[in-house]
């Protein structure tokens, strides 16, 4: 059996738990990913930055209501980084793809 390589960016926990969230989401404010991942600002602040950087989701900054609003949003490129991570997993869990 073959080990494909798991994508390193993928591989963390909260990055990973971002990215599921938008992949069924397709857009989420800050707001609702800290709550849905129990990770603290700070934290999420920097592994979504990671995201951005790899190209893996958008982020859109702007006011609402006098408040800041930060939007992310899944790429095409996440979505297949995402789906080649799972299918990659399967692989080590033996899971027969048919």
């Amino acid at each position: 059996m073959e080990f494909k390589e798991l994508d390193p960016i993928l591989h963390s926990q909260l990055r990973l738990a971002v990215v599921s969230l938008l992949i069924s989401v397709k857009e989420a404010e800050f707001t609702f990913i800290k709550e849905k991942t129990n990770a603290t600002a700070g934290n999420l602040s920097v592994q979504i930055n990671k995201l951005k950087e790899a190209g893996y989701i958008e982020v859109a900054k702007q006011f609402k209501d006098n408040y800041p609003q930060t939007t992310c949003k899944i790429t095409p490129l996440g979505i297949k980084a995402f789906e080649e991570y799972v299918n990659n997993l399967q692989s080590y869990l033996g899971v027969n793809k048919s």
